[in-house]
């Protein structure tokens, strides 16, 4: 009988950076792209009041596709590149964290907990203001009372220069609420997303031993990781999402208080309405979590140093 081998994970140590961050962009980029319309129903469906305009996921789908076309589909989608920049400084921080902590822990759920925050964190501080000008492109044409920002018609109907439409939404909020509108729902946005990178990837590292446990030993590792990322995307999706409803109502209403915003929403739709958006952020973090599992895994096994490839099996 074939003995199994364990999964073995790629540390920072053993990565060629040159190849590491190159190819890291593409990677990034492409996930952005692929997500971004599943990013955008979740986030309208988590700010609209009940269900005044889109009754679930795929009735949001079709409606927006319907008014607004494929474009409509990536309303923002522009500015939300930015957030390239905050990838590559998670995906620094989580290595550099990882091996940090394994000086005083080899406990691979300790390190990747408290690497996976860490990460989350500094991402956090980079992407908020990025969110904050794509959400309000992402939710015009939905009603006044759903945005406190709108376009200039002239914007809307005429042929704007490159970036016209984030200058304008950026000038408003620079208007009202000067820097600190760049990061309203911050708190909400490290109090959503640390706990989801903090339980992604030990869920993550967790169902993949279990799985090449139970799989065939010639099974492909690239193969149960690829399992293992949606499992642990809807395992955080699930804990984390009553955080990331208040968070969106936060940054795209502009209330100043998470507690507020929390206490407002269970008056207004119950504990049943911190469960909005979970099958859209499910459905979007499904291929997200494939899409980066398999990307990122492939990513390190590309940029290994090459003194090292020969030892390593997969």
């Amino acid at each position: 009988m074939q003995q199994k081998r364990n999964i073995q994970i790629i540390e920072w140590e053993d990565l060629d950076k040159r190849k590491f961050y190159s190819f890291g962009v593409f990677m990034t980029m492409t996930i952005r792209a692929t997500v971004y319309p599943a990013t955008l129903i979740r986030t309208r469906l988590q700010v609209q009041k009940g269900k005044s305009l889109y009754s679930g996921t795929f009735d949001a789908f079709f409606k927006i596709l319907r008014a607004e076309g494929v474009r409509g589909l990536y309303r923002g989608f522009m500015v939300n590149t930015f957030t390239l920049i905050s990838g590559q400084a998670y995906i620094t921080t989580y290595e550099l964290v990882r091996k940090y902590v394994s000086q005083y822990s080899e406990d691979n759920t300790i390190k990747s907990l408290v690497a996976g925050g860490s990460a989350s964190l500094v991402a956090q501080s980079i992407t908020v203001p990025i969110d904050v000008v794509s959400q309000q492109l992402m939710m015009q044409g939905q009603g006044q009372h759903l945005t406190r920002f709108r376009l200039n018609t002239s914007t809307e109907t005429g042929k704007p220069k490159m970036f016209g439409q984030t200058r304008n939404i950026m000038s408003q909020i620079f208007a009202a609420d000067g820097f600190r509108g760049f990061y309203r729902g911050y708190v909400a946005s490290l109090l959503t997303y640390i706990p989801n990178s903090a339980v992604w990837w030990p869920f993550y590292h967790f169902y993949a031993e279990q799985l090449s446990k139970l799989a065939p030993s010639d099974c492909p590792h690239l193969l149960l990781q690829a399992m293992a990322g949606p499992l642990a995307a809807a395992t955080a999706s699930t804990v984390t999402n009553p955080m990331d409803v208040v968070r969106a109502r936060v940054q795209v209403e502009g209330r100043s208080s998470v507690i507020e915003t929390f206490r407002q929403l269970i008056k207004e739709e119950g504990f049943w309405g911190l469960t909005k958006g979970l099958s859209a952020r499910i459905i979007s973090s499904t291929p997200t979590a494939i899409v980066m599992v398999v990307g990122y895994e492939t990513l390190k096994k590309l940029s290994l140093r090459p003194e090292l490839v020969d030892s390593r099996h997969w």
